[in-house]
């Protein structure tokens, strides 16, 4: 019985359910492509994880994606493999997420702190939902490398 109890426990802590998200940015956190101020913004928060621990944060997912794009730019000398992770703060729970894990609302009527943002939401049908109710142009999703139109629901 304690041996299933300790095998339970090893699962839930090694489960993707239980990983960890990045740190809060601090009251000093700018974003990596237009120097705003990050932590005024929580519900914006958008962050690269490099493979060797070190966070960079931003004002939206709009400038993540252009900081990720032009890496090379922001990042000189930094490869992609040594990216472990994008996260975003998804719109309706404001917690962070993996940004391959929601969909993009682009184009919508609901402004981030720099004006138009994509806004990320969680499942297409709330994502379907947000578009039509905030006059989205379109849905996109990040696949781990780009962000790409979402295909049309089945």
């Amino acid at each position: 019985m304690r041996l299933s109890l300790l095998f339970l426990l090893f699962l839930l802590i090694s489960s993707p359910l239980c990983a960890e998200t990045p740190p809060k940015p601090d009251s000093k956190a700018r974003c990596e492509v237009c120097g705003m101020f990050v932590a005024p913004y929580p519900q914006w928060v958008s962050v690269v994880e490099m493979t060797d621990g070190r966070h960079f944060y931003f004002d939206g997912p709009k400038d993540m994606f252009i900081y990720y794009k032009n890496l090379a730019k922001y990042q000189p000398g930094a490869s992609y493999d040594q990216v472990a992770s994008l996260y975003v703060t998804e719109y309706y729970t404001a917690s962070l997420t993996s940004a391959t894990g929601v969909f993009f609302v682009e184009g919508s009527n609901v402004p981030g702190p720099m004006g138009m943002e994509l806004v990320p939401v969680a499942g297409r049908k709330t994502a379907e939902i947000f578009l039509k109710d905030h006059k989205g142009v379109k849905l996109l999703l990040f696949n781990g490398h780009e962000l790409l139109d979402a295909p049309a629901a089945p």
